[in-house]
């Protein structure tokens, strides 16, 4: 059978939009992985802390939750909530870069303050190791599986995206996760056990964190016994200068 020119053009035509449908299939495919949208961060408006802000009181929530006092990345038992910071498993500044700088204030209040995002740290992890990283750049040494799907879950709750190599970390490990759960830990110290400050009194204060004993708690101090940033709610702050008046030192 003999085709004629125009013909032979119609079917080169007709395969170069067949492979074009399928390249574009083939696109739309690979950029979602686990029901979340795959593309790179974007500030889309300025990330400010106070947009973030939860209640100190949440701390005792969050340790009531584990049972116990204790740091679920390295499996740290904590004599005293006084050792630990409350730290968000998806870091409020890569959730704003993932889609919260599109949303009201009002949700990413709700987002620093969800329960199901925050565990106990020690200020050494939460500061200084994890701080705002994703788990491209850091996943921790206990209880990863559960953190992978945690991330997976709070990302799908907010809607957030998630780029390409925090999706390719994130797979390595649920590939080989036969479970989401916690490890079980025993403290011996428990969450009800523990209150979040030995005392209101001066005494009691100045003796805990002054420890060059002039009268005051330095941010360097708070930062030392682990309790910065310090609220206006923390029996400590009646003894720091919060220069801009917020509410809040050492931030």
């Amino acid at each position: 059978m003999m085709f004629s020119i125009r013909d032979r053009q119609y079917c080169i035509f007709v395969i170069m939009v067949i492979i074009f449908a399928l390249g574009a299939i083939e696109a739309a495919v690979s950029q979602t992985w686990r029901g979340l949208v795959v593309t790179p961060e974007h500030r889309c408006s300025p990330y400010k802390k106070t947009d973030y802000r939860h209640p100190p009181s949440i701390e005792a929530d969050i340790a009531n939750q584990l049972g116990a006092i204790y740091g679920v990345y390295t499996g740290t038992c904590f004599d005293s909530a006084t050792q630990t910071d409350i730290e968000h498993i998806v870091a409020t500044s890569e959730a704003h870069d993932s889609g919260l700088c599109a949303q009201s204030q009002a949700v990413r209040r709700r987002f620093a303050r969800d329960i199901r995002n925050l565990v106990l740290a020690s200020p050494r992890v939460n500061r200084w190791q994890k701080s705002g990283k994703d788990a491209s750049e850091w996943v921790p040494e206990r209880n990863q599986c559960w953190f992978a799907h945690r991330v997976v879950e709070i990302r799908r709750a907010y809607n957030l995206t998630i780029d390409r190599r925090e999706a390719a970390a994130l797979e390595r490990i649920l590939r080989h996760c036969e479970t989401s759960q916690l490890e079980p830990m025993v403290c011996h110290f428990q969450a009800s056990e523990t209150p979040r400050h030995p005392s209101n009194s001066p005494e009691e204060m100045l003796k805990l964190y002054d420890d060059n004993r002039n009268g005051h708690i330095t941010c360097k101090e708070a930062r030392r016994h682990g309790i910065a940033p310090v609220p206006r709610s923390h029996p400590a702050y009646r003894f720091m200068r919060d220069g801009d008046g917020d509410g809040i030192v050492c931030e």
